[in-house]
């Protein structure tokens, strides 16, 4: 099965909650929704009064996301909340407050639009400074949100390479960061698998090998790809069906026979200067994706990181609907053809 969906809540959609967003999605005839984590910051307050006894998702006025209980952190929603805990709130979250995201996720199943999360994009795990441990949080909060609405991935990058440090130091960071993390996912029973997007630049950490080489020594992770991204790392001007077929052939076995993608145009001025685009306008195309994805048939899920968001989400389907009509269409064709051939030799 293919998917399309946006990159966050549809620009049409009239209202601007996640709920309002995954109907307006079902309503567009689209079957994904990539759940955007556009601000990570936190407050840690203290319960009130009449809080002492509720749960994460009992809570109305806030999005709590954990509890800090001496010292040890708690994301288990049916934990009582004590006098003394600290409640890790975020601010400007996805939703009002936890309970919301359950009431989003059976919505989700019952319209069947998969939803997935994507965290901030700015990340940084090979530095080891402060803004690393936010990052390491921000990932975990992502994870704690993502399990609650049902998502099946939270994607993320893994940072820059800063001018400051080894590369080989960084990729050392990196390393034991993601495998601390997946160590807290798994102790937690946590359901979405953690993907590591594949990156554009060589100054960030993230190309296909790299990304499969992380997948391969940590349990939990997946491929996400990124295929304006991958275009860029490949310096490749004109894509064929060989240079999607490569890269689908290196991320199937990762994939636990689901493939996450995101797709968008590619405005290219130079190798070194490329924006995202609508993809009518942009030089990296859909049209050669969508028979590649015709002849395989796989599972994979495709977002629009496009600025026209949804309506490139639509365009895409369009166009792989076509295209599979055009192949049917010749299938039919030389099948009549066969036919007729067939019939001919017998009346003779």
């Amino acid at each position: 099965m293919i998917r399309f969906g946006p990159a966050g809540i549809p620009l049409s959609c009239k209202g601007r909650t996640l709920m309002d967003g995954v109907e307006d999605v079902h309503s567009l005839s689209l079957t994904a929704l990539e759940i955007q984590m556009i601000r990570s910051e936190t407050a840690v307050v203290y319960p009130e009064e009449e809080e002492i006894g509720l749960t994460m998702k009992d809570i109305e006025d806030k999005l709590v996301v954990e509890i800090f209980r001496e010292g040890e952190p708690i994301i288990d929603p049916d934990e009582p909340i004590e006098e003394d805990d600290e409640l890790v709130c975020m601010i400007s979250g996805v939703t009002d407050n936890f309970g919301e995201l359950y009431d989003i996720c059976d919505k989700a199943k019952r319209l069947d639009v998969e939803l997935s999360l994507h965290t901030p994009h700015y990340m940084d795990l090979g530095s080891n400074n402060d803004l690393t441990f936010s990052c390491i949080d921000c990932i975990r909060y992502s994870a704690v949100v993502a399990n609650a609405v049902g998502a099946d991935v939270v994607t993320t990058n893994l940072g820059l390479y800063n001018p400051g440090i080894d590369m080989d130091e960084a990729d050392s960071n990196i390393f034991d960061n993601v495998a601390q993390i997946m160590d807290w996912w798994s102790d937690n029973g946590l359901k979405p698998k953690l993907g590591i997007e594949i990156t554009g630049k060589e100054s960030v950490y993230g190309s296909l090998e790299q990304v499969l080489d992380i997948c391969d020594q940590i349990d939990g992770l997946v491929p996400v790809v990124n295929w304006p991204n991958c275009y860029s790392r490949a310096g490749i001007e004109t894509w064929e069906i060989d240079e999607f077929d490569y890269i689908l052939d290196q991320v199937e076995p990762y994939s636990n026979g689901k493939i996450h993608s995101i797709f968008s145009g590619l405005e290219q001025r130079n190798w070194t200067d490329m924006r995202l685009s609508p993809i009518k306008k942009g030089n990296f195309k859909f049209e050669t994706l969508a028979e590649c994805l015709v002849e395989r048939k796989p599972d994979i899920t495709i977002i629009s990181s496009s600025p026209l968001l949804e309506h490139d989400a639509m365009y895409m389907r369009t166009i792989h609907e076509r295209v599979l009509i055009k192949k049917v269409g010749k299938m039919l064709k030389q099948k009549k053809k066969e036919e007729a051939a067939a019939s001919s030799g017998e009346t003779a």
